[in-house]
């Protein structure tokens, strides 16, 4: 989204617990909120997205990146067991853990962090 978009918000302006004013039916009363339900997100559906899990980090120099080969173990800043982060288009979404699905591996999400959460 470009900063330019603009986006119709109700007005908040009301006092505290009371319904806005976009939500109040002619005679002052407030409407049932409206369900949604997958079908609503239809046109998102077929968007791309790049799902990652952070297993954990590790800083080093290029010269050391270098000298890796097969089988050499490179430590994290994690320790065995703890949540892994998954992201979506790098931004955290969830805490997880590593599962084995048949030969492969996978991920469990255990936590879904809410925006400014993490």
């Amino acid at each position: 989204m470009s900063g330019t978009d603009n986006v119709d918000l109700p007005d908040l302006s009301n006092a505290p617990g009371a319904a806005p004013a976009s939500l109040l039916n002619s005679d002052g009363t407030a409407e049932a909120v409206q369900k949604h339900t997958a079908q609503d997100l239809e046109a998102v559906f077929d968007v791309p997205v790049t799902v990652s899990a952070i297993l954990g980090k590790s800083a080093m120099e290029v010269s050391q990146l270098l000298k890796l080969g097969k089988g050499t173990v490179v430590e994290l800043d994690r320790k065995v067991g703890e949540a892994i982060d998954i992201y979506v288009n790098d931004r955290l979404v969830a805490r997880g853990e590593v599962v084995l699905v048949e030969d492969r591996l996978g991920v469990t999400m255990t936590e879904i962090i809410k925006a400014g959460q993490s």
